[in-house]
């Protein structure tokens, strides 16, 4: 195994290189300024000149970083080599000045503390564990803290190895809690850069059949052009021999072509509609209908409460989170899927149950987290609930409404709630 390899691990990450820096300069300025004014104005005995080459060391360090580096993302193996090195300054320079009784020796675990989140596990622990290394020897090995003349400071035995105990115990609640921050805020920024994507795409294919329809507006008029033509070309030639077939082939290529358009501007005025407001009921309908032709299984839909049905915006977002539901029902019902329509002048309400086997009681309340599993093998897919159930909650919740997950007490599967301020959703 190479030695690189012992910090490294398959996710890729980076730290900033300009973070790291600035980072380091403040931590080298404040050492800076302790040792001075506690040497020159307290006039305190502490090897002056030793502690000032360990932090002119870390200078050194921290200007080849800066202009000698070329990378301004450092990768996972060079940021935790220049966080042991700062590690291993620091405890130079706290052997120097008393050790674990000089109470700038909580610093310590600030290096694994950055590490927890932004690094590896691996390099967390590796340098957690150092760090707890050093602890332990600063305990038992120092210099005496700075003092002045021969006022020399002491505390009890029982005191002294108190300190270390109560920084180790620091170090772990600190570095698990930022490992787990670290963890839960590279998943949903992973999931929120697919949900960007998926949105990207539909704009993309919403702009080609703006394009498509263009095009066929733009060639409806030569086309015509070459159809007259072509017509008057068969009065006068159609009974040639020679000529008479390949006229006969251009006149029916151009009622080919002529098809073509017409799809085209039929398509596009269909999907014209995407940009109109429409009734929530109406909405609903077409996403059920666009299942229906796909699916041999039966989709009810239930409006008899539907007393308002507000004429809302058609936008991308409502219309993708709730194809998103509908579709997971479908995808996970035994035959049978029931979406349930309310509206009146205080709240709008879509409610979607399923008859299949439900949320697993292990997920339930984390449901619309990115990448959960439940472990359940009936819905332990690879796709999983996580991920989908992400996008759709937070394309919904971007258009003012509340999703909430449970179970049908008519079908017994599963149950998803969307619903809005009816004042909310008109005011999109």
């Amino acid at each position: 195994m190479k030695f690189s390899d012992f910090f490294v691990s398959k996710d890729s990450i980076q730290l900033d290189k300009k973070t790291l820096v600035i980072l380091r300069w403040i931590a080298l300025t404040g050492q800076y300024l302790t040792i001075s004014v506690v040497y020159f104005l307290f006039k305190f005995e502490l090897p002056f000149f030793f502690c000032s080459i360990v932090i002119f060391t870390g200078a050194v360090t921290n200007l080849y970083l800066q202009f000698k580096f070329k990378k301004n993302q450092l990768n996972n193996f060079a940021s935790t080599f220049f966080l042991f090195y700062d590690l291993i300054q620091l405890s130079l320079l706290l052997y120097l000045t008393g050790g674990i009784t000089n109470p700038f020796a909580i610093l310590l675990i600030v290096p694994a503390i950055v590490s927890s989140t932004f690094l590896t596990l691996k390099s967390t622990i590796n340098l957690s564990i150092l760090t707890i290394i050093i602890l332990i020897v600063l305990t038992i090995y120092n210099l005496p803290l700075p003092h002045y003349g021969e006022l020399h400071f002491h505390v009890p035995d029982t005191y002294l190895y108190a300190l270390p105990i109560a920084i180790i115990i620091t170090l772990i609640f600190l570095t698990y809690f930022g490992v787990r921050f670290g963890i839960e805020s590279r998943k949903r920024t992973e999931a929120l850069n697919k949900l960007e994507l998926i949105l990207a795409k539909e704009h993309e294919l919403e702009s080609i059949g703006l394009q498509a329809a263009a095009a066929a507006h733009s060639l409806g008029t030569p086309l015509s052009t070459i159809t007259v033509v072509a017509r008057e070309l068969e009065k006068e030639l159609g009974s040639n021999l020679k000529y008479g077939k390949d006229i006969e082939l251009l006149i029916s290529q151009t009622k080919r072509c002529s098809k073509i358009l017409r799809n085209l501007s039929k398509d596009q005025l269909e999907e014209d509609t995407f940009l109109t407001d429409v009734k929530i009921e109406e909405l609903v309908s077409e996403i059920v209908r666009s299942f229906t032709e796909i699916s041999k299984k039966k989709i009810l839909l239930f409006s008899n409460k539907n007393e308002l049905n507000p004429q809302i915006e058609r936008t991308l977002e409502i219309t993708y989170g709730l194809r998103n539901f509908i579709g997971n029902a479908v995808k996970y019902s035994n035959s049978k899927v029931e979406i349930n329509l309310e509206s009146n002048n205080k709240i709008t309400e879509v409610k979607i149950c399923d008859d299949g086997p439900g949320f697993s009681e292990d997920i339930i309340n984390v449901l619309g987290e990115p990448y959960i599993r439940s472990e359940k093998k009936i819905i332990s897919s690879k796709s999983g609930l996580g991920l989908g159930t992400f996008i759709g909650k937070t394309l919904l919740e971007r258009m003012k409404a509340s999703v909430n997950f449970g179970k049908c007490s008519e079908t017994s599967g599963a149950m998803v709630t969307v619903k809005w301020q009816t004042k909310d959703l008109l005011s999109i």
